[in-house]
């Protein structure tokens, strides 16, 4: 087709604004919405239907017993266990990355900046299956980790730590201290990011006038500094939380025995085929996200996004 035979619909377009922005975005709307929240209606549907478990079959019967379900000890034990997890990946993420990217920001040279980019990013490359599997392998007893430890003569208190209950174990391996270990390190790089782009927002002036006027490092970084950058907080833990309430992976390979949610959908749907049962327990993520960001939108911290 000639150039001259597009000229009209070019100068239709340009003239009517709302057509070329409905041409443009219909393509990916129908995609959004066929595709991701079509299916993912289907799945919520399908949390109301009858499982029997005597015939393992599922039939289109609207019950609650799924949701009801959820509160049974069991169940509930897995839905606390994998938020605790959620809430102290996240926490620890936030206080390992603020002075990361406090120092990218603010003292890094730009050479060294690049180098902290690098180190940032480098690990989000490689698989996520390769590096699961390596975290194996370093808290292994013959990882390692366990011979740094060693060296440093720090067994003894190594082992005095996982005697302590809900985060010891017989090893770092087969530790919940092992398995939050693994999960800060996959979801750090996420929380740095946006944390580093909100300091990068910051004028230096704002601390510099603070200091100016009397005010000591800790009241600069509580009311002036903190709040500015709570909204790349935010958004980093949006990643950490969620990411780690959906993982499956990780605590199949690391840490004790005893599902997470992501565990007990990929049982029930994939060994048992309990299917009204998985997708009753994907509500429970996006239910905890959706209060999560609630809470993040009334303490304002989108605002500044």
């Amino acid at each position: 087709m000639s150039t001259l035979a597009l000229r009209p619909l070019a100068n239709t377009l340009y003239r009517n604004n709302n057509l070329f922005l409905f041409l443009l975005l219909t393509p990916p709307l129908l995609w959004f919405g066929v595709a991701y929240l079509g299916s993912l209606f289907a799945l919520l549907w399908q949390s109301f239907y009858t499982f029997d478990s005597f015939s393992m079959s599922v039939s289109p019967e609207f019950t609650l017993e799924n949701y009801r379900s959820l509160f049974d000890a069991t169940n509930l034990d897995i839905i606390l266990r994998t938020l605790g997890m959620a809430i102290s990946v996240t926490l620890a993420c936030a206080a390992i990355a603020f002075p990361i990217a406090y120092y990218m920001t603010r003292y890094a040279t730009p050479r060294e900046r690049g180098c902290f980019y690098v180190g940032v990013m480098l690990p989000m490359w490689a698989s996520y299956i390769v590096k699961a599997y390596a975290w194996t392998v370093i808290l292994s007893q013959q990882g390692i980790l366990y011979w740094f430890i060693n060296h440093l003569g720090l067994t003894n208190g190594l082992n005095q730590v996982l005697q302590l209950p809900i985060i010891g174990g017989n090893t770092l391996a087969t530790s919940n201290l092992g398995r939050f270990i693994v999960f800060t390190y996959l979801w750090l790089p996420f929380m740095i990011l946006p944390i580093q782009a909100a300091l990068e927002r910051v004028p230096s002036n704002l601390l510099q006038a603070s200091s100016d006027l009397g005010a000591r490092p800790g009241q600069t970084f509580r009311k002036i500094l903190f709040p500015l950058v709570f909204p790349g907080v935010i958004a980093g833990s949006i990643f950490t939380f969620s990411l780690t309430l959906g993982d499956y992976i990780i605590p199949q390979l690391i840490g004790p025995s005893g599902l997470y949610i992501g565990n007990m959908v990929y049982t029930m749907q994939g060994s048992v085929g309990n299917m009204p049962l998985a997708a009753a327990f994907t509500v429970v993520p996006i239910v905890l996200i959706a209060i999560y960001l609630k809470m993040a939108k009334r303490a304002g911290a989108f605002d500044a996004l």
